[in-house]
């Protein structure tokens, strides 16, 4: 991400994704995905006519200095005011890249919807994200992603979500990517385990020439139920009147020809030229890559000191600029070229093979272990050394340093490390439980000498206690937290068990949703990140990351 009434059913049928079970009259018709397309349930192929819809809001892969940003869903004025902007422009769907699940978006769910306008929704906001330098996919993390889940996923015109923005962006942070995969598949297995329709979960990429294939082939590669659903690409190559040799399209085209799963920009719109003339949309909808190619999202919707909007907003009133009337003109005067699903055969079936860890690539295939809840609540139960109440988020990290430096085998159940693929069965835990279990485990070590849960009187001796439904799990991980639990969390991403009450027509009430079972402060989420830094400092070995 760069940062600085009704509609008829063949006017819909140019909308949609990844919806498989039937749907209400008024609803958007469902579209399905075969291979590496997207088609309408009648069998008319889709492809993406896309704008980035949000304001102040940074890419994933960096922190907010306050954690705030605008909720565009969630403001009715804005999206009456700008709905029919996006229709007249002749969008079919918005991106969003952050909401406050807790909030109502009915209003502006339904509007978008009466438009024939979808949305593609990413998980994670300006705080609860997978940092790419600091990267952990833990059981706060799928809490908050299975919120904006439970609100979205009710709503019909909610095409898909992603799972992370350009967070590795760089050879030297390759290694987040194993973290983000993971939740992918956790939040895809969410989505089978709350019984909600098909809708897929993807990842969106910059476009780094030295990453982006290894990149593509990592997503795609493994596992069918780890791997995304369909893969969007950042991408800034074509500038002003550029061609499909010069931007490189070419070339980025002829890498995705045997991908096996849609492929299509969820960013494009280089500003170096201005106002933008787009003369790429009759690329991307033209046949030189719509065999390859959905379709594409432009880079955004609000002009902003970035100056990539193609409104400006003041005043309560949109204002139209240059960039809005030369992007409205160049696609409606493109068609893009469709295949009926029935004549479409499909050829690449294949997942493409992981990239080998090396120099340029450091996420192994392995992924960092299921963020169930119940396993780390289990886990605690079990325990006979905790530390004491009440302790600050400095004292927590100096603890790591401390229990750590003292027993690096008292730690293995609960570091990672992408590169090797060695996870802890409890390197998905908070900082807390994971501190718990380093503490016990040292206690244990000493024979549980009292003097051993001490350390300078920030723990203390509790009595252990072990449902019978927790005893698998704890047998999974094993004495030392070194074993692989493969049972998945129950039903919601609430430790309260609570679910969205939404109707499959998107009745859109959050009361009852995961979206505020687990908000994790700010200030936790650093802690969390500053013992990460000091364990590392703690365990000899390279490459070893507290999650």
């Amino acid at each position: 991400m760069k940062t600085s009434g009704i509609v008829s059913i063949a006017a819909a049928a140019l909308s949609g994704l990844l919806f498989t079970t039937p749907v209400a009259a008024a609803d958007l018709p469902p579209i399905i995905i075969k291979g590496s397309h997207f088609f309408y349930e009648n069998g008319t192929e889709f492809f993406i006519r896309g704008v980035a819809y949000q304001q102040d809001i940074n890419g994933n892969g960096t922190t907010s200095a306050n954690g705030l940003f605008t909720d565009p869903l969630a403001d009715a004025a804005g999206c009456t005011r700008d709905v029919p902007l996006l229709k007249e422009l002749g969008t079919n769907v918005i991106r969003v890249y952050a909401i406050d699940p807790t909030k109502d978006h009915k209003t502006c769910m339904n509007l978008l919807q009466e438009s024939g306008i979808y949305v593609i929704q990413d998980l994670s906001n300006p705080v609860q994200s997978i940092i790419r330098d600091a990267p952990e996919w833990n059981t706060e993390l799928f809490a908050s992603y299975a919120a904006v889940i439970d609100e979205m996923a009710p709503y019909t015109n909610t095409l898909g979500f992603f799972a992370g923005n350009e967070v590795s962006n760089d050879v030297n942070n390759t290694n987040a990517s194993a973290f983000v995969k993971a939740a992918v598949r956790d939040m895809k297995a969410y989505i089978k385990t709350k019984n909600y329709r098909t809708i897929g979960v993807g990842y969106a990429t910059n476009d780094d020439g030295i990453i982006r294939t290894s990149l593509a082939n990592y997503f795609n590669c493994g596992n069918r139920s780890d791997s995304i659903d369909f893969w969007g690409y950042n991408i800034y190559s074509w500038c002003g009147e550029s061609s499909f040799t010069a931007s490189g399209y070419d070339q980025r085209t002829l890498e995705f020809a045997n991908y096996s799963v849609p492929a299509f920009f969820a960013e494009y719109g280089c500003n170096q030229v201005k106002p933008r003339p787009f003369t790429e949309v009759q690329a991307l909808y033209g046949p030189n890559m719509t065999g390859v190619w959905s379709g594409g999202i432009v880079y955004m919707y609000f002009q902003e000191a970035n100056e990539f909007g193609l409104v400006t907003v003041s005043g309560g009133k949109a204002t139209k600029l240059p960039d809005f009337t030369a992007l409205s003109k160049q696609l409606a005067s493109v068609t893009a070229k469709s295949t009926a699903m029935a004549a479409y055969q499909v050829t690449n079936t294949a997942a493409q093979a992981c990239p080998a860890t090396g120099t340029a690539w450091a996420a192994a295939r392995a992924l960092p272990p299921i963020a169930n809840a119940d396993v780390c609540s289990c886990m605690v139960s079990s325990l006979s050394c905790v530390p004491s109440s009440g302790m600050s988020g400095n004292a927590t990290a100096q603890m790591f340093s401390t229990v750590c430096g003292l027993s690096k085998k008292a730690c293995e159940g609960i570091t990672a490390n992408a590169t090797t693929g060695v996870y802890g069965a409890y390197s998905m835990c908070s900082a807390t439980q994971k501190l718990s279990f380093a503490f016990d485990q040292y206690y244990q070590s000493q024979g549980k000498a009292s003097t051993a849960c001490n350390f300078d009187g920030k723990a203390k001796i509790v009595s252990p206690s072990v449902s019978s439904s927790c005893k698998p799990l704890i047998n999974q991980a094993g004495v030392e937290g070194t074993g692989t639990v493969t049972t998945a969390p129950t039903g919601t991403g609430s430790p309260s068990g609570s679910s969205n009450s939404n109707s499959s027509s998107g009745s859109g009430s959050s009361k009852n949703s995961a979206a505020g079972a687990l908000r994790v402060p700010g200030s936790d989420l650093r802690m969390l990140q500053l013992g990460a830094c000091v364990l590392v400092a703690g365990i000899a070995g390279v490459g070893v990351t507290l999650l």
